[in-house]
């Protein structure tokens, strides 16, 4: 959710370039997909339950990335991930010469960093500045922040998200109208 409530803030609240619909539909699903990545250095995590040998796969990202919220939770993991993204894309390009890549490319990392500003609030933390082995945590006392999966998680921040994105598109509904008369016709 948070992924997606950044992306929407984005979008209302940045000028953007023109994209096809099939562009703006790419970048949300990059966007998405973006806001899970992080975790993909938990074997259990819903990226890996998903698919069929993911199980074991998981077991060996999680090896691989040193374990859950390490690397791929830190501002060098989301270079990493950025950087093999963004090449990915390239490689895929001459295949879809109509998607904008770089908005599609900007929609992951948007989800990706959105992702770890809400792990900093929880009580776990994020180590940012990996290979500096210290979790960062907002609010620095660690007996404030939310427990990940708990009530205030479930029933304060989730819904909290989609009151915002709900507040963006209703505060900048022309705009949001616009986008979408110029895209389905």
């Amino acid at each position: 959710m948070a992924a997606f409530t950044a992306l929407t803030v984005f979008v209302v609240t940045q000028t953007i370039p023109h994209v096809t619909l099939a562009t703006g539909i790419t970048a949300v699903v990059a966007n998405l997909i973006g806001g899970i990545t992080p975790d993909i250095d938990q074997p259990t995590a819903p990226f890996w339950r998903n698919l069929p040998i993911g199980k074991y796969v998981g077991k060996t990202f999680d090896k691989f990335l040193g374990g859950h919220r390490f690397l791929s939770h830190s501002i060098v993991g989301a270079f990493l991930f950025g950087f093999a993204f963004h090449y990915i894309l390239q490689v895929l390009k001459p295949s879809f010469p109509h998607l904008n890549m770089d908005v599609i490319w900007w929609a992951f990392m948007i989800g990706y960093a959105s992702h770890l500003v809400m792990d900093t609030i929880t009580t776990e933390g994020v180590p940012w500045f990996l290979p500096i082995p210290i979790k960062l945590g907002i609010p620095p006392i660690k007996s404030l922040r939310v427990s990940t999966g708990g009530l205030i998680e479930r029933f304060a921040i989730f819904p909290g998200l989609m009151l915002i994105t709900v507040y963006y598109i209703y505060g900048n509904y022309d705009k949001v109208k616009l986008l979408l008369h110029s895209y389905l016709k």
